[in-house]
């Protein structure tokens, strides 16, 4: 039976997912959307295992984790919870790669073709092919990884990265992720996620074959800004789960 702590750690993500689901409520009235298109992300990067576990008995079953070594031990803990995903939403090293190939559900931060041939040359043949986004720089900021995608060219050089991307048969590429500036007025961060959804609509006019269909995009800071302009997965750590409470 689980002891008061994990019951009242329990609660407070409980009442925090209540309050994120609320707004998110809020956010596709205002974009004439439904709830029903948004998924939740919940940044279990850096927490223990006892929060992850009180986040699945409150329905939560997608991670996110940005260290590879850190997410694997968390992987062979709840390695007998059903339906757990882990995805990956920190920067790949390419030594690293077929770790992330061989465990994960879903990467958010492809950021260069060489990584996607190293993932889809080691992504096993006996399950279903890698979910990927493409991870792309809209903020043209140097301290961010990601496929440049300032202006016209970038964007024009983005149709021969999908081709490529889509031609690999261990990668599913289902969409664009995204981190803008951070700005204390979410507002400020609008036009960010328009530029998104509008590169979204460009690549799958341009490039025949693709259908992306997810925008990963949005955090604890902006998630309802970013609803608004058709993120379809927001990344909620802290928000969601609390503080974290294991240092780098």
């Amino acid at each position: 039976m689980p002891n008061q702590e994990f019951l009242r750690l329990e609660e407070k993500i409980r009442d925090n997912l209540a309050d994120i689901n609320h707004k998110i409520s809020c956010a596709v009235k205002v974009s004439g959307r439904s709830a029903d298109e948004i998924s939740i992300l919940a940044i279990s990067k850096r927490q223990p295992v006892e929060v992850i576990g009180a986040a699945y008995h409150c329905g939560l079953r997608a991670f996110g984790e940005s260290y590879v070594q850190e997410a694997l031990e968390k992987m062979r803990y709840f390695c007998d919870f059903a339906g757990m995903r882990w995805e990956m939403v920190g920067h790949v090293q390419s030594r690293k790669a077929h770790q992330v190939a061989e465990n994960f559900h879903v990467l958010h931060s492809l950021d260069s073709l060489k990584l996607a041939n190293l993932l889809s040359q080691f992504r096993p043949k006996s399950m279903a092919p890698l979910e990927a986004f493409l991870q792309v720089n809209i903020g043209d900021e140097s301290s961010k990884t990601g496929f440049a995608a300032k202006d016209e060219t970038d964007w024009r050089n983005l149709i021969v990265v999908v081709k490529q991307v889509l031609q690999l048969k261990g990668l599913n590429l289902v969409g664009l992720m995204a981190m803008p500036p951070l700005f204390a007025d979410p507002q400020d961060s609008r036009p960010y996620f328009v530029k998104l959804r509008q590169l979204k609509d460009y690549l799958n006019n341009q490039v025949n074959k693709a259908a992306l269909t997810q925008l990963s995009a949005g955090t604890s800071a902006d998630f309802q800004i970013a609803i608004e302009e058709g993120a379809t997965v927001i990344r909620i750590g802290e928000r969601l789960l609390g503080p974290r409470k294991l240092t780098e």
